[in-house]
């Protein structure tokens, strides 16, 4: 499958679509565009950002740099790089996904049923996490049948005596798998189904003919570092880059801490608007962003990164002077 095709899934959904000279961008949310596919690492220069934003109504630019870059927030992508075997996850990780094949079966599900038996498990998890507001159960419906007849897409399902216990959407775009939706039943957590699923469909799609990696997620916006514990615990690993958040220039004179510390308290009083909590976190990697690498705060899934790398090296220009690949397999 090709960029094209994620393209046209987007567009599908209603989002606009737009390109330059580093790749492609979608308005992932009110006048802010997000590169795409998501696992993509550009360097696109300011004359190229600058003429993304200008007459087109855009606020604010997202994408993913190398850590090299001299601008962005020290972030990751959550990312599984082959092979994949249970013998080298942890002992608790191989019990763990053991009990859940005992308790469930997992296999490819059509999309249909994902768009209609898994808005339940969507509507669960995004209430777990505090983030009913961001989705309806018409625009999951959308998300899940804009993807047929497009080639790449993928639905998994773990199932408990026949009812969807887990699931996932998964893409191909080139040689990376992506899942840009996984969700599950509160209920049937203790019997460890998320483990089965996470390990039949991550082996299938690592396996498969001409796939590097899987890329699972961005380093989110507004979610605790928290919410990635279960993936790397599966095996999934933190890839190093940095992530850069660029405002339009009429909006630079208004980003700065004093706005910053407004919207931290606007959180704390909405903290179920998920606009607002994406705007603050916008706005914390932009002023994060600006801060030299070696004084800004780390991820702390970085932390052992970061001294064996890093402070060994003793010098930020020694950061990607290798390929992303190769420093996410150290």
């Amino acid at each position: 499958m090709n960029e094209e095709n994620f393209a046209e899934w987007l567009r599908r959904q209603g989002y606009q679509v737009i390109r330059s000279e580093s790749g492609a961008w979608y308005n992932a949310g009110p006048r802010v565009f997000q590169a795409f596919p998501y696992g993509e690492v550009i360097q696109p220069s300011e004359a190229e950002l600058r003429r993304l934003m200008l007459g087109r109504g855009i606020a604010a630019l997202r994408y993913s740099t190398p850590l090299s870059a001299p601008q962005g927030m020290v972030s990751y992508h959550v990312i599984l790089n082959g092979p994949y075997l249970l013998e080298n996850l942890t002992h608790q990780s191989r019990t763990n996904i053991q009990r859940g094949l005992c308790a469930c079966h997992v296999e490819p599900i059509p999309l249909t049923r994902l768009a209609e038996e898994g808005w339940l498990l969507q509507y669960d998890t995004l209430k777990r996490q505090g983030r009913l507001r961001s989705m309806s159960q018409a625009q999951w419906r959308r998300i899940c049948l804009s993807a047929q007849g497009l080639p790449g897409f993928e639905a998994w399902g773990a199932m408990v005596d026949g009812e969807l216990a887990a699931s996932l959407l998964t893409v191909r775009v080139g040689d990376t798998f992506y899942v840009p939706y996984a969700q599950s039943l509160h209920k049937y957590m203790d019997r460890h189904v998320n483990h089965a699923l996470f390990y039949i469909s991550a082996s299938a799609m690592i396996s498969s003919s001409g796939i590097r990696r899987v890329f699972f997620s961005l380093h989110s916006l507004d979610a605790p570092e928290s919410v990635n514990t279960f993936k790397f615990r599966m095996g999934f690993s933190a890839l190093p880059v940095r992530q850069r958040v660029v405002f339009h220039p009429l909006l630079v004179p208004f980003a700065n801490e004093a706005s910053h510390q407004i919207l931290q308290k606007l959180v704390k009083r909405y903290p179920e608007s998920h606009i607002v909590s994406k705007t603050e976190g916008m706005l914390h990697f932009y002023l994060s962003g600006r801060h030299p690498i070696e004084k800004q705060d780390w991820p702390t899934c970085l932390e052992g990164w970061k001294v064996s790398n890093f402070q060994a090296a003793g010098n930020p220009d020694h950061l990607q002077k290798r390929p992303a690949d190769v420093l996410a397999k150290e």
